[in-house]
């Protein structure tokens, strides 16, 4: 039992329609050193977080007068601040709905629980929320900047690049990195790309992509000559592809040398014109380039431009590789991806690994590059050549999870 008293405990309010689940929930949050209330109501339970604003608000999406998104509705309109949990008693298609609209108002989710809970799973979901008496802290949401401000991040260059590894899944090797565009503040720190990118004028945004590109090459010509060779993954707009520049920028191989730049566009992007789309892949892969569709699944295209675009590699969206062991329609999807890359002879990324459980159904499926935070965070080009020397608990991470090592599926 834990030893703090109801004074020092952090406070949770349940709203669930089910009073045995409450009583259940109930026992658990003591045991973890929460006090909870519980309702029936939502709205009683929003006049009691605009009175003690509560750290935690555990909600199933069934209950009485209102429906669980629209009860997150109401509270991102009063600005809760806290965390909240959701009971999973419904389809889990509806559960990652309510998650997703959740995040996208600005609410801090945890995620979801099935019904009846486990206190092991429910002190996962907890193990970030500080427990104390004291209110939860204002949280700021991302740093508002000015198109001025941007400019001078530009002329300064404090927008820097840092590579995610992508990894070979049959042999466990670093075989590839992305360039992902962070934001080195002088004041505020390094900001991810959500920050700053969606401010972007298109003029800026073309000036960006070029500015990554010759980054991204100059730090890729500095690996080679330490004798690694890896294949570089570049995000590029539809905008990007047509500028005629940008074969001038990524001519830099020798003949006969493999090709090193990946572009990768959008499945939404890549398909929305046709002939265009494969005029410009014809033309990249002519001179030594390579075109990637990024978060492939997503988009609704037509599968049959995929026959028509001169594509190298689909990168499966992360959505999909995150719940293989939990839902069987996710491990449809990957599955079925993974098929039609090796039926049409292109390489099939599963992107956002993080739990190295799934690795052996991957390759299982047909997969054959992963990159995700489980397997290495995005590092800064210093790091890459240490982390190629040091692989050996990337492929120890990857043997452990039961995929083969050293053979191609």
């Amino acid at each position: 039992m834990n030893e703090l008293s109801n004074e020092t405990r952090a406070l949770a309010v349940v709203l669930e329609a089910d009073p045995d689940v409450a009583a259940v929930l109930s026992l658990q949050l003591h045991v973890l050193g929460m006090e909870s209330r519980y309702y029936r109501q939502g709205t009683r339970l929003l006049d009691e977080i605009a009175r003690c604003q509560p750290q935690l608000v555990i909600m199933s999406l069934e209950f009485g007068e209102l429906d669980g998104i629209a009860m997150l509705r109401l509270l991102a309109e009063r600005r809760y601040r806290g965390r909240i949990l959701l009971l999973s008693g419904v389809e889990r298609k509806i559960v990652r709905i309510a998650e997703r609209v959740g995040q996208t108002l600005g609410l801090q989710m945890l995620g979801s629980l099935d019904k009846p809970m486990r206190l092991t799973e429910l002190r996962q979901r907890l193990g970030s929320l500080r427990v104390g008496r004291e209110a939860p802290a204002e949280v700021e949401g991302d740093p508002v900047f000015t198109t001025e401000e941007l400019e001078q991040a530009l002329e300064r260059r404090e927008l820097t690049v840092h590579y995610q590894p992508q990894f070979e899944l049959a042999s466990g090797c670093l075989s590839g990195v992305e360039a992902l565009v962070r934001w080195a503040h002088p004041e505020i720190g390094l900001l991810g790309p959500a920050s700053f990118l969606p401010l972007l004028t298109t003029a800026q945004s073309k000036r960006l992509t070029r500015h990554v590109l010759r980054q991204a090459l100059a730090d890729a010509d500095q690996w080679r000559q330490m004798g690694l060779a890896l294949s570089l993954s570049v995000n590029v707009t539809a905008d990007d592809l047509m500028s005629p520049d940008l074969l001038a920028l990524t001519r830099h191989r020798a003949p006969g040398e493999p090709p090193l730049v990946v572009l990768e566009i959008t499945e939404t992007a890549a398909m929305d014109d046709e002939l265009l789309g494969s005029e410009v892949a014809a033309r990249l892969h002519l001179n030594g380039m390579e075109v990637s569709v990024d978060d492939f699944g997503v988009g609704f295209s037509s599968l049959s431009r995929l026959q028509l675009l001169p594509i190298s590699e689909l990168k499966v969206d992360r959505s999909f590789v995150g719940h293989l062991h939990e839902e069987s329609q996710d491990a449809a999807i990957v599955e079925a991806v993974a098929l039609l890359g090796r039926r049409l002879g292109i390489r099939v990324v599963a992107e956002g690994v993080e739990e190295l459980s799934c690795l052996a159904l991957l390759e299982r499926y047909g997969c054959t590059h992963v990159q995700g935070f489980g397997l290495s965070r995005p590092v800064p080009a210093e790091a890459i050549p240490e982390l190629a020397r040091t692989q050996l608990p990337i492929r120890s991470s990857i043997a452990a999870s039961g995929a083969s090592l050293g053979s191609t599926p």
